[in-house]
């Protein structure tokens, strides 16, 4: 039939104008073409040409600004006049059923295209900012606006009214039009860019004005803003080259933590401000900061889940196939249009997914607000904790990091969870109405059943949460001993006690899985209820109504019933999870916060009233931007003038915060611009006295008085004003505590500590501290990176960069605790001489040092000698000698023995040189072992490697299939076989349900046939043929639910197996490993292997698989469904697929990128804030609180930058797959409408085409988590290619005597050494015999090799040549745990672990209590441990933390005595202790080990001039061999010639 304009009727009147042109319904349509006609002429070549980019008048980076007022309002407004226009169409195609009137439908689709190319045109000229050609859309609208006027005013006078829709859509295209026509008046009125002589001149946001900010999503427009359009050119542009840091720029102002933290406290000081009585809520707080964000996002949630019904009723529409066609019709029967149902469908799954999406962002976006704001106030909190709650674990590294990294995050996903708390009830009635409309009371039953499982679903999922909880505390257990097992690993494998600590490993890792298999049994049973209720319910539900109800079901109400039962079990399952999630975190967290609160952990301060200084703004280290840190907790110091005193201490009494004072009746002062030196035994009191000065300790009663100072005091209560030299800040003390502290940064960030950068100061202090040599061993020199506490540097190296920090600030005092302890005597000597007497004192700087070195003591002005935490004397060196003849005398005893090791030679064996030649021998090693590294651990490099640009695309987006099976592996052939199958035939009996429900209610159609229901015996024939239906339906049911239960076990078990194996594997091929594996591999990657990648194969992996596997076969099976309903759907399909490949291809590399960002990102944070924890003391004595909160603001801000980074690319991703998801269901609906297929199986088909929307993006998203947790497995799996020690030896345990050794006779033939294959000989065809009970003494300079021969002793290096017989039995032919826990060592670092003294002592548990008595008598402890709270059993903390550094070291000495064995090697164990205690001890262990077998490892050869055989080593070889007296007879030989260095 030939197509015209008004309709090609014979005998029509549609050209006729007798009665008036505007009474032709025809012309009218005619001119509604006008306006749209118009804007497509004047607009295309304004868009094609491109006036509007050329004519920008601002400059401004991203072409996103938003320039002109009411933009939201108009994409709004033309988003819901292109809706308007479709309805428009469909009603004149719909309506035109008589004969072609193309104007029922031509201008409405000319509207369309009009309403398009405005929202084109807008958003060009909105960019270019030229306002003026708005002017072309302002007549549009108004021309428009009239047209639609005229053509309802028309209707008016026919007596049209609202029953009509075609009145009622020209009615709402009126509204718009006019909307529109108001929103471009007021553009006018704001810009003034016509009729106005001034026209408004705009400023970019200065956001945009800043080429650092590229989180564009607050300044794009709503379609770019619904979509993520802005995200591609990062998403598409990873897959070439990875997205780096600088690639995702900075945070939005408004976005950044330091702008929320201000909002959260402007809003908790609005509430003291109203409410000065009440103590101000959290909550409260947070609600109006960020009450607004959740409002917004509840709504649009609200939206999205209204939307959610659509699918169903359409189904139901669609599936009746009732068409009708009327020329004015009313909305009923428009949406009795298959073809109009199919259209709606499709735009209602679009905006219901986009509603969606809009939610989630909106709720994360605010959550990681709310996070930056909480992180900052927590910080804010920790920066005030008193020293003494750290040391006495009142508040842990741990708890701290636990805040940190988990309780924030957990208050994070609550808000995000939030608008589901109140949109769910919403949606759960709804669902149950439409669920009653459809079938009657039968629906009842099955929301019965839901409702009745739901209480189950909540005590599951709370049990899960409980579960959760104590495997994490076992987790956290676990990570602990291991730890510590790492950190004394050498000491254990010397002690043979690497199995029992070991086997402690093991039993936390039983208790830890026996709680993962309780959590994996709630888990899979938590899946099982999810995929099992709606089955149950369908099942309840359909039996009913097949039996009860009179009305046969049809497949329209069965289908559409069955896609609201998926709809309403979601939100039943997670009600209760939301819920408990809700009441957890508002628990947790406010006991957390009270916790932080508590002002008993507040800085605890010698001084009452708090000073502030208001112009802060003057120092130098404070960021401008910091207005709000000007509150910074300084302490309060008391100033009274009291001469030429600093500091003056009266009548203290102070505590760590138990009852008993630690230190009492403290009288000092300290005199300025002198060296005061504080002197006592270990424990008596030294470092707390410097402690309590700087307003660390508790004061129970006196006072600390700092006097005025003659430099820049601007606090002084004598009203000294600020002085004119600011570079001396009398605040600031240089401190250098006695446990090293050091940044996770650069050696010269470490040094320089925030002060500008000085190059001759900073070369000055680098030569007094003698760092020069370890600089140039450092692979990139000073800017090598020190991290991980600073654990690749040794102690001594540590130790000298604090004290170099000390020296290099430029402050009036300068506190340097005990600074000799890790240093060597040269060095000592050196420091003292250059750091402190030359470049300290020549700036007549107040020096306050704690030391045990006494020959210092002669260039002392002041001393303070301390015992049992009180004062034992005060004056300079000549008071004491007068007044204290005894103490004095005591003195120069020691200090004549230290003097002696003054006058060394550089020649001489040293500390530090040792340290450099481990420090040279560790990076050398870590070459050796990157050359032969395997080939999988060369593709990580190279795939981490962002500069390599041969690293391809392919490998980039290659799924890790070789880890996924290596994973399986572990997790056993027959679990993986249970999985796979049961999967398979779940899903299969899924589908053959629905496919039978197809078959069932499709032949219920024919009961409704009028012949039918005439022949009663027919009917029943019928009726008995429907209900044959059922029992096979029941039958299938249950098969499904059966499977269901199986599949959750299975998948959730193979992973506890995985685990489980892979840990196992993992810990013994660590523990078992070789030496110098953990002298070439950082220890924070080891930790990383056992705490963030066991996390994840433990709890993460499983989910994940199971998600992936369920998701992929449901879509799978939809699409095969839908296939077979309407085969033609599968010429759609590859176009469908081919888009679907690319989205994927494309998120899981910039998913992936953004996920290593944002875990990289969050290291440093976690770090930055322990760091902060440990390093408190020194912080505050710096007074470098304002510089760490500005460095934990930018760690919190990238952090959040990669993580909405990451949560934008989910969401682009699920918005594409989502719409992806909506043509697949258009397609499927068009398909089976043109097939005119069975009305069952359309409904087949739709049900499951709505089944893909939901998944599709969890087959993306599981596949990318999955890649990025099989990086973990990887990781383990690298680690367990390491080679084992060779334990088992060629000898059995049962052939070596039980008391062997027991002469301590040894024999050392043509031994050579090597620590590694890849390295030289440290060791070269080295003889020597020692006699049993010999006392033997082993010098040499550094690298000698006598630490290598010790070692050798115990099998713990690479014997290649020679052999070492003990007693009659080559120890390499010894089992290596025999040979271990047979000998004895006292080591130089002291080891102690968490427990017991007793588990310290004698792990194996072996020895009696007097035994351990007799230990610690010889050892000087007993006094002391007899005096703690449970003797033997009393608690030992983490790394002995509860003792002092010379206390652990005794422990370590008395732990070799324990073990009692015939041969003892000592390396020099005296670095920490005092010489009185060096001496007690030397003269012990030449007493308990008279009968003994002793090799002492010598640094300084006074300790082995009573021995009875020494060896002189040089260069791996003995060179002197004999007794000392022999030895120095040679004049000429090695060993005369260090005892003369040594005289």
């Amino acid at each position: 039939m030939a197509l015209s304009f008004c309709g090609n009727d014979r005998g029509s009147k549609a050209y006729s104008v007798d009665k008036g042109v505007l009474d032709n319904g025809c012309f009218v349509d005619a001119l509604n073409l006008v306006p749209h006609v118009f804007l497509l002429f004047i607009t295309f070549p304004i868009l094609f040409i491109g006036w509007g980019s050329q004519s920008s008048k601002v400059q401004i980076h991203h072409n996103t600004w938003l320039h002109f007022p009411g933009h939201n309002l108009r994409w709004i407004l033309t988003f819901t006049l292109l809706f308007v226009h479709v309805c428009e169409i469909a009603e004149g195609i719909v309506s035109n059923t008589w004969s072609n009137h193309l104007h029922l439908f031509m201008p409405a689709l000319m509207g369309f295209i009009a309403a398009t190319t405005s929202v084109v045109y807008y958003h060009n000229i909105e960019t270019a900012n030229f306002p003026k050609l708005l002017l072309a859309l302002f007549i549009y609208w108004i021309l428009a606006f009239i047209t639609k006027m005229i053509k309802l005013w028309k209707f008016a006078e026919a007596s049209l009214g609202v029953q009509q829709l075609r009145f009622c859509i020209t009615a709402l295209l009126v509204v718009l039009y006019g909307l529109l026509m108001a929103v471009e008046i007021n553009v006018i009125r704001v810009r003034k860019y016509v009729f106005f002589a001034n026209p408004q001149r705009v400023k970019p946001p200065e956001d945009l004005q800043d080429l650092g900010v590229r989180f564009l999503q607050p300044f794009v427009n709503l379609l770019s803003k619904a979509t993520y359009w802005w995200m591609n050119p990062l998403i598409i542009g990873a897959h070439k080259r990875p997205i780096e840091l600088k690639k995702i720029g900075k945070l939005p102002i408004a976005m950044r933590a330091l702008t929320n933290y201000m909002r959260l406290k402007d809003s908790y000081e609005e509430q003291r401000v109203c409410d000065p009585d009440k103590s101000p809520s959290i909550w409260k707080s947070m609600y109006r900061a960020f009450g607004g964000s959740i409002l917004l996002s509840s709504t649009f949630r609200y939206m999205a889940d209204l939307l959610g019904f659509a699918g169903p009723l359409c189904i139901s529409g669609i599936t009746a196939n009732m068409t009708f066609g009327v020329y004015f019709m009313s909305s009923t029967e428009l949406l009795q249009n298959t073809s109009v149902l199919a259209v709606l469908l499709f735009l209602a799954l679009v905006l219901q997914r986009t509603f969606l999406q809009a939610s989630y962002y909106v709720t994360i976006e605010t959550g990681i607000n709310l996070r930056g704001a909480l992180l900052a106030m927590i910080y804010n909190k920790i920066l005030r904790l008193s020293t003494s709650n750290m040391s006495m674990g009142e508040m842990t590294l741990g708890q701290i990091n636990n805040l940190v990294a988990i309780e924030t995050n957990q208050l994070m996903w609550f808000l995000f969870l939030c608008p589901n708390l109140w949109a769910m009830p919403v949606q759960i009635i709804m669902g149950v109405i439409l669920l009653y409309y459809l079938l009657g009371n039968s629906a009842l039953i099955g929301a019965g059943v839901i409702l009745l499982l739901a209480p189950v679903q909540y005590l599951i999922a709370t049990k899960l949460a409980d579960t959760q909880k104590s495997t994490l505390d076992y987790s956290t257990d676990r990570l602990k001993k291991t730890t510590e097992i790492l950190k004394g690993i050498k000491l254990l494998k010397l002690y043979a006690w690497d199995n029992i600590f070991c086997d402690r490993v093991e039993e936390t890792r039983e208790k830890e899985l026996t709680s993962l298999k309780t959590f994996a049994l709630y888990t899979s049973m938590s899946i099982f209820m999810n995929a099992a209720i709606p089955i149950a319910a369908v099942l309840a539900t359909f039996v009913t109504h097949a039996y009860v109800e009179e009305v046969r079901l049809s497949p329209a109400k069965a289908f559409a019933s069955l896609a609201l039962f998926h709809i309403l079990v979601t939100p039943l399952f997670l009600l209760s999870t939301v819920v408990r999630f809700a009441v957890k975190a508002l628990v947790r967290y406010v006991t957390k916060s009270n916790k932080l609160s508590n002002p008993t952990l507040l800085h605890n301060i010698a001084w009452q009233k708090q000073l502030v200084w208001t112009e802060m703004k003057r120092s130098y280290h404070v960021h401008s931007a910091l207005c709000w840190f000007v509150s910074i907790i300084l302490n309060p110091l008391v100033f009274v003038c009291i001469g030429e005193c600093l500091i003056q201490v009266n009548d203290g009494f102070f505590t760590w915060g138990s009852n008993l004072s630690t230190l009492s009746d403290i009288n000092i002062r300290i005199p300025t611009g002198q060296l005061t030196m504080i002197v006592g035994q270990v424990g008596c009191g030294k470092s707390s006295l410097l402690l309590a000065m700087l307003g660390e300790m508790q004061t129970t009663s006196g006072k600390v008085y700092w006097s005025k100072y003659p430099f820049a005091n601007p606090f002084s209560r004598c009203g000294i004003t600020p002085s004119p030299h600011p570079i001396k800040n009398r605040y600031s003390v240089a401190y250098a505590a006695q446990k090293s502290w050091l940044l996770n940064a650069t050696v010269e960030e470490n040094i320089t500590f925030g002060s500008p950068f000085n190059k001759q100061r900073y070369k000055a202090v680098i030569d007094a501290c003698s760092l020069q040599p370890d600089i140039d061993l450092l692979p990139f020199g000073d800017q090598t990176e020190i991290g991980e506490r600073g654990i690749n540097l040794s102690g001594g190296q540590r130790q000298r960069i604090c004290v170099a920090r000390a020296l290099y600030q430029n402050t009036n005092i300068v506190f340097l605790d005990d600074p000799f302890s890790a240093l060597d005597i040269h060095l000592s000597d050196h420091l003292m001489q250059e750091g402190i007497l030359k470049f300290l004192q020549d700036d007549k700087r107040t020096v306050v040092l704690v030391t045990h070195k006494l020959q210092y003591l002669i260039h002392a002005d002041w001393i303070i000698a301390m015992k049992d935490g009180s004062l034992l004397r005060e004056g300079t060196l000549k008071d004491i000698q007068t007044h204290d003849v005894e103490l004095y005398e005591h003195w120069k005893t020691l200090m004549n023995r230290q003097d002696q090791e003054l006058e060394k030679e550089t020649e001489m064996e040293s500390q530090t040189t040792l340290e450099r030649k481990t420090l040279r021998r560790a990076f050398y090693s870590r070459e050796a072992k990157n050359q032969i590294d395997d080939e999988d651990e060369e593709e990580e490099v190279e795939e981490d490697d962002d500069d390599n640009m041969s690293t391809t695309t392919s490998r980039r987006s290659k799924i890790p299939w070789k880890m996924c099976c290596r994973y399986l592996s572990s997790g056993g052939f027959l679990m993986v076989f249970l999985m796979v199958s049961s999967k398979l035939a779940k899903h299969s009996v899924m589908v053959a349900i629905d496919y039978w429900l197809a078959a069932w209610t499709s032949s219920n159609q024919s009961l409704a046939d009028p012949f039918v229901i005439s022949h009663c015996c027919l009917l029943f024939q019928m009726l008995s043929l429907h209900r044959s239906y059922v029992p096979v339906f029941i039958i299938l049911c249950g098969a499904a639910i059966a499977l269901c239960l199986i599949t959750s076990l299975t998948v959730e078990f193979l992973g506890v197996a995985a685990a489980t194996n892979l840990h196992h594997n993992l810990l013994n091929k660590i523990i078992h490993a070789p030496i110098r594996f953990f002298d070439v591999t950082p220890l924070g990657q080891i930790l990383n292997r056992f705490s963030a990648d066991t996390n994840i194969i433990d709890q993460h992996i499983p989910q994940t698989l199971e998600s992936l596997t369920r998701s992929t076969l449901l879509c799978l099976s939809a699409i095969g469904v839908i296939a077979f309903v309407t085969p033609s759907f599968l010429i759609a399909l590859v176009p469908l697929a081919v888009a679907f490949y690319f989205i994927q291809k494309y998120f899981r590399v910039a998913s992936k990128d953004l996920q290593d960002l944002d875990d990289s990102t969050q290291l440093p944070l976690l770090c930055h804030f322990s760091e902060t924890a440990e390093g408190l003391t020194t912080i505050r004595a710096f007074r470098h609180e304002a510089r760490f909160k500005q460095r934990m603001l930018e760690l919190t801000d990238t952090n959040d930058t990669a993580y909405l980074f990451l949560s934008a690319a989910n969401r682009w991703l699920e918005v594409r797959t989502d719409y992806l998801g909506a043509v697949i269901v258009l397609t499927a609906a068009v398909a089976a409408i043109w097939t005119s297929s069975q009305s069952g199986l359309v409904g087949l088909g739709l049900t499951y085409a709505l089944t893909v929307t939901n998944y599709l993006n969890w087959v993306v998203r599981n596949l990318a988590d999955l890649e990025v947790q099989m990086a973990a497995v990887k990781k383990v799996n690298s680690f367990l290619s390491t080679e084992s020690e060779n334990y088992e030896g060629s000898m059995d345990v049962s052939q070596v005597p039980e008391d062997w050794p027991q002469h301590g006779e040894i024999k050392i033939q043509d031994l050579c050494v090597r620590y590694d294959t890849m390295l030289k000989p440290v060791l070269k065809h080295v003889n020597a015999h020692i006699n049993p009970g010999q006392k033997v003494g082993i010098c040499g300079r550094t690298g000698s090799g006598k630490s290598s021969l010790s070692l050798a002793f115990f099998n713990m290096v690479d014997v290649f040549e020679g052999k070492i017989v003990i007693d009659g039995i080559d120890i390499c032919k010894l089992p290596l745990q025999t040979l271990r826990s047979r000998l004895s060592i006292i080591l130089q670092d002291p080891v102690l672990f968490s427990g017991s003294i007793r588990l310290n002592l004698d792990p194996e548990c072996t020895c009696t209590d007097d035994r351990l008595w007799e230990a610690l008598e010889i050892a000087q402890l007993k006094n002391m441990v007899k005096a703690l709270p449970g003797g033997l059993d009393a608690v030992v903390t983490e790394g002995g933390e509860n003792f002092s550094v010379g206390q652990r070291q005794l422990f370590c000495l008395a732990r070799a005595f324990v073990r009692k064995s015939s041969i003892l090697i000592m390396d020099e164990a005296t670095a920490s202790i005092d010489m009185a205690t060096e001496n007690i001890l030397q003269k012990v262990v030449m007493t308990a080990f008279a009968d003994r077998t002793v090799v002492t490892i010598a640094h300084r050869v006074h300790t082995i001039l009573t021995a009875d055989l020494v060896i002189v080593m040089k260069r791996g070889s003995i060179m002197e061999y004999g007794t000392p007296e022999i030895l120095m007879e040679q004049e000429d030989g090695l060993f005369a010639s260090f005892v003369k260095a040594d005289m």
